[in-house]
């Protein structure tokens, strides 16, 4: 009976850092949500398109730049933030539709053969941009999609700082193996703020963040987050 009590008190203590997935489904992981996962093995239909698109208000947006509002919001926010600092961002490429995709995967067809093509060009459904959560930027100077962005005193900024607006560095060069992409550090994903510092602190791809949502439980944020 002590026996049985003091694992009681034991439970009861853990219960605030304890989630019980099954009981509290996550609707963020569904399709529409800021955490839904889409890549090669999780693809969506040609027919998804999210209705309420806005154009944000950067340096660059346009119609190519559609995002959803509170993606758009925070992408502005994060924008006027690097102006104050002396740095120029721009934006280059939001919601894609499923042709769009397919029509750039062909072109990268033409170049390169598929294995090389799906490594850096996303096939028709498995883009990030048809959720209109995605974006790929440039600075002032250059806008064309290179690694030497990530050199750039915008592109340092942008990875040390994208997750205090909601963002997340998708495809870091040390994830390929689990994103199957190749380093893309001018590609952003809107996750929301709480997410984005998680997955910043604990280093880890969207992949590896969403099975941690999906085990049964998950540890309360403050105890992943890197004290170093």
């Amino acid at each position: 009976m002590k026996r049985f009590l003091l694992c009681l008190t034991a439970l009861l203590f853990l219960l605030p850092a304890i989630v019980f997935s099954e009981e509290n489904p996550n609707p963020e992981m569904e399709l529409g949500g800021n955490l839904f996962l889409i890549n090669r093995d999780h693809p969506i239909g040609k027919d998804y398109y999210p209705h309420d698109l806005v154009e944000p208000r950067v340096l660059g947006g346009g119609e190519a730049t559609r995002m959803r509002p509170e993606a758009a919001a925070a992408l502005e926010e994060m924008f006027d933030a690097a102006k104050e600092e002396g740095l120029f961002l721009a934006a280059v490429s939001g919601y894609r539709s499923y042709g769009q995709q397919a029509s750039i995967f062909d072109r990268k067809l033409q170049k390169v053969d598929r294995q090389t093509a799906q490594r850096t060009v996303a096939p028709p459904g498995c883009s990030e941009h048809q959720l209109g959560l995605a974006m790929d930027l440039g600075t002032k100077k250059e806008i064309r999609l290179t690694a030497a962005f990530g050199e750039t005193p915008e592109g340092q900024w942008v990875a040390a700082n994208a997750h205090r607006f909601g963002f997340i560095i998708r495809y870091k060069a040390e994830w390929e193996e689990i994103t199957g992409y190749a380093f893309e550090p001018w590609h952003i994903r809107y996750v929301g703020k709480d997410h984005a510092r998680n997955i910043f602190n604990w280093d880890i791809p969207l992949e590896e963040y969403i099975d941690r949502q999906l085990s049964p439980y998950v540890v309360a944020e403050d105890e992943g987050e890197n004290t170093q």
